[in-house]
């Protein structure tokens, strides 16, 4: 099968936790529900992956960060943050520039 940025993109789209910031430990932190972040990070710091692994570059443009990827996969939970194999070959292509795109918000 040939992976494509689309797949790529779509596989970032489909990651599935939160990522929040803990201030006391200065690390990012992946839970599965926004409820089981506690007192220990703030609301507004918690992100869905699908959200978090992408960075905005300018109004309508984000790039598909490979170290905040990089972030999930070394929490070695793979399955359970649905990281699937169009991810993990952008991942291991180093060599092909991060992939930007136009993300908005569909109503």
């Amino acid at each position: 099968m040939r992976i494509t940025s689309q797949l790529i993109c779509q596989a970032a789209d489909d990651l599935h936790g939160f990522v929040g910031f803990n201030r006391k430990t200065q690390q990012y932190i992946v839970r599965f529900s926004e409820d089981s972040f506690g007192m220990d990070v703030a609301d507004d710091a918690i992100t869905p992956t699908s959200e978090f692994v992408w960075q905005a570059v300018g109004a309508d443009t984000m790039t598909l960060k490979r170290e905040l990827i990089q972030l999930l996969l070394d929490q070695n939970i793979d399955d359970r943050l649905n990281i699937t194999e169009p991810l993990r070959v952008y991942m291991r292509r180093e060599d092909v520039p991060e992939i930007s795109a136009v993300r908005r918000c569909l109503s």
